[in-house]
């Protein structure tokens, strides 16, 4: 009977205990909770004062106080904004890529990938001397619009798309117009036809054809330089291009030099700078 009495009072013992750690864990977890939301908050108000450093440390620290929270992805992609907003655009992408690795099935991974692709776009500092940030924002624009092609920002990634087009376009007849004025015709000739195949929605389409019959013209390729500039009229009838293509067949024609511009804008970049005003 008393072995009985203290086998009950140990199982009544154990439950107590049981019950006690339970109820502190819990409460250990709303505590930790607090001081999350308390951090994040933290963060938003350092972000709204535009102190974008503090605010990453905050919803890092957020992140950290109860990683298993619905708050830690959130807190972790705020981080990766914060160092945007203030163009740490490298800072922003090892918070980026560290979130991607951590939640890769959180809802706002879509997001996340186009917040990087703006990132290394927002990196390009001179394209004609460094095209890697440029063709590593080309490639996460296509993987939003590929992946996610029904969000708002895979309509944005097809417009910078478009933008980056024009830019690479725009390298391209940087490098033909410097051929020709070091007389490597067939150099030249190679960069011109990059722009008609792989821009052909560019603005540079025009003036490339025109300088592929020129230069065909020049070497002694007169059938196509006469197929180039049928290509050129077919498409672009009224253009002063066309107009002036048809000189190049003159016995007195001479090809000139083209401006070598230390850049080029299209209408599409002042547009885009008139509506989002790059930093």
């Amino acid at each position: 009977m008393q072995k009985l009495f203290l086998f009950l009072l140990v199982l009544l013992l154990s439950f107590s205990c049981s019950k006690k750690d339970e109820n502190t864990l819990i409460i250990k977890e709303k505590d930790l909770e607090l001081q999350m939301i308390d951090s994040y908050k933290k963060g938003v108000e350092a972000l709204d004062k535009g102190d974008g450093i503090t605010a990453a440390n905050k919803f890092n620290e957020a992140e950290l106080l109860f990683p298993q929270s619905e708050w830690a992805p959130k807190s972790a992609l705020m981080a990766a904004y914060s160092y945007y907003y203030i163009d740490m655009y490298e800072d922003a992408i090892n918070e980026i890529e560290l979130y991607l690795k951590k939640y890769p099935k959180d809802k706002r991974v879509g997001y996340a990938n186009f917040l990087l692709a703006m990132c290394y776009y927002q990196s390009i500092v001179d394209e004609k001397k460094d095209l890697e940030p440029l063709l590593k924002a080309r490639d996460k624009f296509l993987h939003v619009v590929e992946n996610y092609p029904n969000t708002d920002f895979a309509l944005d990634a097809k417009f910078k798309l478009d933008l980056i087009k024009e830019i690479l376009a725009s390298k391209e007849m940087y490098l033909g117009n410097y051929y020709i004025q070091k007389k490597k015709w067939i150099s030249a000739i190679n960069r011109y036809k990059n722009v008609i195949i792989e821009y052909e929605t560019t603005i540079y389409v025009e003036e490339a054809l025109h300088r592929l019959v020129e230069l065909h013209y020049k070497i002694g390729l007169e059938n196509e330089a006469k197929k180039y500039a049928q290509l050129l009229g077919y498409n672009y009838l009224s253009s002063d291009w066309y107009k002036n293509t048809y000189k190049i067949f003159n016995d007195d024609y001479k090809l000139a030099n083209p401006k070598v511009r230390k850049k080029e804008s299209s209408y599409l970049m002042k547009k885009y700078n008139s509506i989002f005003k790059r930093k």
